[in-house]
Parts: C-alpha cells; structure tokens; sequence
C-alpha cells in the first residue's frame, strides 16, 4: 500500500458564511449570499445562512471537535462583511477580534491556520456598485486584505486570496 508523503498535510477547511450565522450580530453588514438568499424562490427550501451552525458563538466547541480529528492544518474565511461591513471606509474592530480569537485557539491546540480572505461573501453594497466588474472592488479588496494581514498576519502564514478565482471569474 502506498503511503502519503511524511510532509503531507491533513486539514479540513470551512467557508465564513456556510458556518459561522451570527448574520446580524457583532457589526457584521450585508453579504451577496445574505441578500440572494432571501429572495423568494432562489434556495428550494429557502434556508441561509443567517444562523448556519452558529461558529461565530460556539467556535471554542468547534475547534475542540476539529483538534479530536487529529487534523494539523485548518483552512478558515474570514467574512468581509464582518470585518469592513460596507466593503469600504470603516473597520469593525469586533469582527477583527473574532479572527483574532479564532486563530489564536486554533494555534493553541496545536493546529495551523490557513485563511482565505473571500470565500464568495463580498459586501452587498460593493455588489449595488458593480461587484467584481467594478475595478474600485479590487482596490477595496486589497485594503480589506491589508488590514486583515495587519491584524493576523503574524500568526497565520498561508493565505489564499480567492476561493476557486476560476468559478468566481464566470459567475
């Protein structure tokens, strides 16, 4: 039997939005998948995120599980809209501490993080100015990324700008 290289890594991974709900607490402002998914007839059984598997108030419980699997590596978004509600202007110092905190359990239990800062959760309010076909999206990307790199950047040392660029790119 064939055995995995020694510097393998094993993690499991999680998108902000599928996980973490809290959608109207902790300062967080409007996502594109907060307002798709409140339109009538767009999700068959109309569910969201809006509660999700509650992450953002039982993350302490979440990482206990995830370091019981014995898994070295796990790969996390932060939610932009927690972190600059608007997309722009203004940080939410709240949500920064979320991550903060998040990052700091994962590294005390022995498991490395690694983040992905757009897991398809762009602020509703850039999308109303074009979305990702508005350049300006781009420069406010770089400014979120910045300031989250600001903030834990000196823990986390693999990020990943986009998830899957390439389905993003044709959406």
């Amino acid at each position: 039997m064939k055995n995995f290289p020694n510097n393998f890594l094993w993690g499991v991974s999680t998108s902000s939005y599928q996980i973490e709900g809290a959608a109207h607490q902790g300062g967080r402002g409007e996502s594109i998948w907060d307002r798709f998914s409140s339109l009538q007839d767009r999700i068959a059984d109309s569910s969201s995120g809006e509660n999700a598997c509650d992450h953002y108030h039982c993350w302490e419980e979440d990482l206990r599980l995830i370091s019981e699997l014995g898994t070295g590596v796990y790969r996390f978004s932060t939610a932009w809209p927690r972190i600059q509600p608007r997309g722009s202007g203004k940080f939410n110092a709240e949500g920064l501490q979320f991550y903060s905190k998040l990052v700091d359990g994962l590294l005390s239990r022995g498991i490395e993080p690694w983040l992905c800062l757009d897991h398809w959760d762009l602020p509703q309010s850039l999308q109303e100015q074009g979305g990702w076909s508005n350049r300006d999206t781009v420069m406010r990307f770089v400014e979120y990324g910045w300031r989250v790199m600001v903030e834990l950047g000196d823990r986390v040392k693999h990020v990943i700008p986009h998830n899957e660029p390439n389905v993003l790119s044709i959406l």
